[in-house]
């Protein structure tokens, strides 16, 4: 029984959007859930699928998601899914409320920052994000060398490996 759980949970797929952090301030996060037809499930279990310039509009007020790359499934037939087609997100009314006065706001979009399996259910982290401008992109990266730096001559100072 311990072998089917530990196969499991090496089977576990998670994609994540590593420009997000990189081009917003990623201020709420919310968990949605999206509706998807079997091809595409399959698809995401196998790891083809990109959420990198994926984003959030509202449509009729419902949240959806759009430009979120899933690969056909290899093994689908005649009725295999479009790649890049929108897909609807799944939140509760006063979730939809909040994203909605948020994006009429100045400067805010929605973002897809990861999606990944909870139990059978797709599942996606959209993130409340506002626009970072080039001179804060260059602060990010001057404290991540620092930091790299700083760790490496620990490091060499105290021989950790």
């Amino acid at each position: 029984m311990s072998a089917k759980k530990s196969l499991s949970s090496s089977r576990v797929t998670e994609i994540r959007n590593k420009k997000a952090s990189h081009k917003y301030f990623l201020e709420d996060k919310v968990e949605a859930g999206v509706v998807l037809t079997g091809t595409e499930v399959k698809s995401i279990r196998a790891g083809k699928a990109q959420i990198n310039e994926a984003f959030v509009r509202f449509d009729k007020n419902y949240p959806i998601l759009y430009n979120a790359h899933i690969e056909e499934y290899a093994f689908g037939n005649l009725n295999n899914h479009e790649p890049r087609r929108p897909r609807r997100l799944l939140l509760h009314k006063k979730e939809i409320r909040k994203l909605q006065a948020a994006l009429e706001a100045k400067g805010y979009s929605i973002v897809p920052v990861r999606m990944y399996f909870k139990g059978s259910l797709v599942k996606v982290e959209i993130a409340l994000g506002k626009g970072k401008k080039l001179h804060d992109k260059r602060d990010d990266l001057k404290k991540r060398t620092a930091l790299r730096e700083a760790e490496q001559s620990f490091k060499q100072k105290y021989h950790i490996r």
